[in-house]
C-alpha cells in the first residue's frame, strides 16, 4: 500500500492537473490575481488519510475499517484548512461534478465564509441512474477474487474489478454523440469482423486502455469510499428534505452551469437547484451550455467556461 501511494504521487507529479487549462496566470482562475487553494479529499489515495493509510492501532492499512466519509466531512476538513491558513472569507468555491456537490455543501454549511459558489456539471444529488452505475462499479471491485474483503495488502490488488469500474465510469462521462464521433464502429487492427472475444472495435480498445492505466494509479478501496460519498450527498437534508428550504441557508452569489448532453448530472437536475435558489431570491447566473461532450464537457469546453468564470469572478470581486 505504501508503494502504491508513492506511485500515485509520482504519477500526479508527472502530469498537468485536470484543470491546467483553467488555472494559472491569465487563465479563468487567474493565479496572478487570485490565490487558488486545492486540497485532496479524505478517503482518497493521493495524500490525505484514506484506506491506504496506516492505522496506528494495528500498523496495517485501514482498508475497509476506515470510517465512512461524506462530502460534508470533506467540506468540514476544507474549512479547517482555510481557517488554519487565516482566511476569514473566500471569494469563491469552485467545483465540477463531485466538486460541484462540494461547492453546494460549502454554501450551506458555511454560508458566512464565502462570497460566491460556482457549480459546474453538478446537482444537489445524484440521480437513480447515477446511483445504479456506481453500484455496478463497486460490485465489480468487490467480486474481484483479489479483493479479499479489502485486505489485499501485500498481495495482488483487485485491478480487474477496478478496471471494470473505470470502464463503466468512462461510459457515463461521454455522450452518445461524442462516442460516435470519437469511435463510431471503427475496427481496431483488423479489416473485417470475425467471431471471437478479443477486441473488435476502437471503443473496446479505448475502454480497456482506461482500465489498465487506472489500476496503476488508484486504489480500489478508495474508489469504494469516494463513490459512496457521492451517493450519500443530498443538499435537501439541510432543509429536512425540502430543497428550497435548504437553499435558504445560502448567502452568496451563484454561477451554475449544466451541459446539454450530460446524462450523469443532467440539465434538468441542475435546474432543480437553480429553481431552489431563485425561490429564495438569491443572485444566480444559470447557463446551460450546448455541448456534445457529455459530462466531460466541464473539462473540455474551456473557451466558454473561461469567459463565464473570469467575468463572474471579476464581478464578485468588484462588487
Amino acid at each position: 500500500f505504501a508503494d502504491a501511494e508513492l506511485q500515485n504521487r509520482a504519477w500526479l507529479a508527472s502530469r498537468p492537473g485536470w484543470w491546467d487549462t483553467m488555472i494559472g496566470p491569465g487563465k479563468a482562475l487567474d493565479t496572478s490575481r487570485y490565490c487558488v487553494i486545492c486540497s485532496n479529499v479524505l478517503g482518497s489515495c493521493y495524500g490525505t488519510t484514506g484506506p491506504v493509510s496506516t492505522d496506528p492501532a494495528t500498523g496495517q492499512p485501514y482498508a475497509l475499517s476506515f470510517p465512512v466519509v461524506t462530502i460534508g466531512d470533506w467540506v468540514r476538513l476544507q474549512e479547517r484548512l482555510v481557517t488554519h491558513l487565516g482566511i476569514d472569507k473566500l471569494l469563491a468555491v469552485v467545483g465540477g461534478s463531485l466538486g460541484g456537490q462540494q461547492a453546494i455543501e460549502w454554501a450551506l454549511a458555511y454560508p458566512e465564509r464565502l462570497r460566491s459558489s460556482i457549480v459546474l456539471a453538478s446537482s444537489p444529488r445524484l440521480s437513480a441512474q447515477g446511483l445504479a452505475f456506481n453500484a455496478v462499479a463497486r460490485h465489480a471491485i468487490r467480486t474481484d477474487p483479489n479483493f479479499r474483503d479489502g485486505l489485499y495488502n501485500g498481495g495482488s490488488a483487485p485491478d480487474k474489478g477496478l478496471g471494470v469500474a473505470r470502464m463503466i465510469g468512462h461510459i457515463t462521462y461521454l455522450s452518445e454523440l461524442a462516442m460516435e464521433r470519437k469511435f463510431g464502429r471503427r475496427l481496431r487492427d483488423r479489416e473485417e469482423l470475425g467471431f471471437h472475444f478479443d477486441v473488435d472495435f476502437e471503443v473496446e480498445s479505448y475502454l480497456l486502455h482506461q482500465a489498465r492505466t487506472f489500476g496503476e494509479r488508484f486504489d480500489a478501496n478508495s474508489y469504494l469510499y469516494i463513490t459512496k460519498a457521492m451517493d450519500y450527498s443530498d443538499a435537501a437534508v439541510w432543509g429536512d428534505g425540502d430543497l428550497a428550504a435548504a437553499a435558504a441557508r445560502a448567502r452568496c452569489a451563484w454561477l451554475v452551469t449544466s451541459f446539454s448532453s450530460d446524462w450523469l448530472y443532467t440539465p434538468q437536475s441542475t435546474r432543480e437547484w437553480v429553481n431552489a435558489l431563485c425561490a429564495n431570491r438569491l443572485p444566480v447566473t444559470a447557463v446551460n451550455i450546448e455541448s456534445s461532450y457529455g459530462h466531460d464537457a466541464f473539462l473540455l469546453e474551456v473557451s466558454t467556461l473561461s469567459r463565464l468564470l473570469a467575468d463572474f469572478l471579476r464581478g464578485v470581486a468588484e462588487s
